[in-house]
């Protein structure tokens, strides 16, 4: 990626240009360039901590919600078992999952073409476990950027020994948490609680997963951190086609800002200099290292750090806040404020609608389904000399807590009945699936075309559970 970056004087003369062909965290020998974040204060960050308290809340009790006996949330993939808001998906649903994602998909590029990275800000787990937990924490122990800094550089002595040791201790324990609640949203709590309480033998593999996802979540916290936004997350690099300049990005208004120039305390503000100081204090709070002057960057996650940051700035020298804020392209190069356009409009309802039809559909499953098939290399079969019978396989599903007895009954008054195989009905036991046979005998006077379709009527007792629909074959007719 190559990105033109304008590096302006303090004030008069020409306006350099030189060009960015690496990631901010990366320097011209191609070695990472550790990022010693400031620590971020002002409105965003306040709202932004409260933010991350309702998700620190919602991930850490959602395991232990139930409904109708069954987790609200559960994705175990190896069994490929998928529970929303208590209702169970087998693969059978797939056509479902295959419209969440295409939904999940139309989402993210109308989000993004609206309201740019606000979702990576905000509510992205990365960014707030980073940077609200992981990083409170190494504040904490090392100290702001300047003490981190010093830390680092400093021989190793019994103190720093100390505060290294801590920290990391620290985020394996977190690491080890947060990895036992990830495991909860794949197994369920239940059998966590096994792992948890029971001999290691007999959860191996589940003891396993543990320090599996206790490594990778340690390794992301303490090592990785923001390459796993710059680096592996695709999301920043999508955002050159999916951002246009109308969309809400966190921006520098450069025409206010420039050209920069130095603030001195006692000397009246030079006539062609801009707003901005130079004084890089968005630059030092910026959890990915860049500059936000430079324009819009992959590497920026919208986290509102460096707005705090220069509003605190222009507070300082009486100049009006808004330097860096929530603006789009157009808006900032025509003087406008930030609105709530009508194309942003649009493209909420749009997302709105899609959310709904999915909620819709997600609601509006069945717990009881399954399919007919005639069997396959069989023709009809005469039973007497008024009657004709085809030979089915059924398959159902049980998506319920409770064993359910399945009789079958032909539907819409159709003449006939339904002879089960082996003479009983079909056991559907709890969260399972079961296979039978039946024939279907209609009257020959009723069979008046090669296809006959047929409803077919799933009770429990009385009670219908659902319809399923098939064919009957009958004899050849010429007209």
């Amino acid at each position: 990626m190559t990105e033109t970056k304008t590096t302006n004087t303090a004030g008069n003369g020409a306006e350099p240009e030189s060009f960015r062909d690496r990631i901010a965290t990366v320097d011209a020998k191609g070695k990472r360039k550790w990022v010693f974040a400031q620590k971020p204060k002002g409105r965003f960050y306040s709202i932004r901590t409260l933010v991350s308290w309702g998700f620190f809340i919602l991930f850490f009790t959602l395991p232990f919600l139930k409904l109708n006996g069954r987790p609200l949330f559960l994705f175990n993939i190896p069994e490929a078992k998928f529970i929303i808001f208590g209702k169970i998906f087998w693969p059978q649903d797939f056509f479902i999952f295959g419209l969440t994602m295409v939904t999940f998909i139309i989402f993210i590029v109308l989000f993004t073409a609206a309201f740019g990275r606000l979702f990576c800000g905000w509510v992205c787990p990365q960014t707030i476990f980073m940077e609200m937990l992981f990083r409170k924490v190494e504040y904490l122990i090392e100290g702001d950027a300047a003490k981190q800094k010093m830390l680092k550089a400093s021989p190793w002595t019994g103190e720093k020994l100390r505060k290294k040791a801590t920290k990391h201790i620290a985020f394996y324990l977190l690491s080890f948490i947060i990895a036992n609640f990830f495991l909860a949203y794949i197994i369920g709590i239940d059998e966590l609680k096994k792992i948890i309480s029971e001999p290691v033998s007999e959860h191996m593999v589940g003891f396993l997963s543990i320090l599996l996802f206790s490594g990778i979540f340690y390794g992301v916290y303490a090592y990785f951190r923001e390459q796993a936004c710059t680096v592996v997350c695709p999301y920043g690099r999508l955002q050159s086609v999916l951002l246009d300049r109308n969309s809400m990005i966190v921006a520098y208004d450069h025409k206010r800002g420039e050209p920069r120039g130095k603030y001195k305390k006692e000397k009246v503000a030079e006539l062609n200099t801009g707003d901005c100081i130079d004084c890089f204090q968005c630059v030092k709070v910026c959890p990915t290292g860049i500059d936000i002057r430079n324009g819009t960057q992959m590497e920026c996650v919208g986290c509102t750090a460096c707005i705090d940051a220069c509003d605190h700035m222009m507070d300082a020298i009486g100049k009006p806040r808004g330097l860096v804020r929530y603006a789009s392209e157009s808006g900032i190069a025509d003087g406008k404020k930030l609105r709530y356009t009508g194309r942003m409009k649009f493209y909420t309802v749009l997302l709105v609608v899609l959310g709904g039809l999915l909620s819709l559909m997600l609601l509006s499953r069945k717990d009881i389904d399954g399919n007919i098939i005639r069997a396959r290399g069989q023709l009809y079969q005469e039973r007497g000399a008024d009657s004709l019978s085809n030979l089915y396989t059924i398959k159902i599903t049980n998506k319920t807590l409770r064993d359910i007895p399945v009789t079958l009954k032909l539907e819409d008054g159709t003449p006939g009945y339904v002879i089960e195989a082996d003479g009983q009905d079909i056991m559907l036991k709890k969260e399972d699936q079961a296979k039978g046979s039946f024939f279907i005998v209609l009257p020959k006077s009723y069979v008046t075309k090669r296809k006959t379709k047929l409803k077919v009527g799933l009770y429990e007792g009385d009670k219908k559970i659902t319809t399923l629909s098939t064919n009957f074959l009958g004899p050849f007719t010429r007209l």
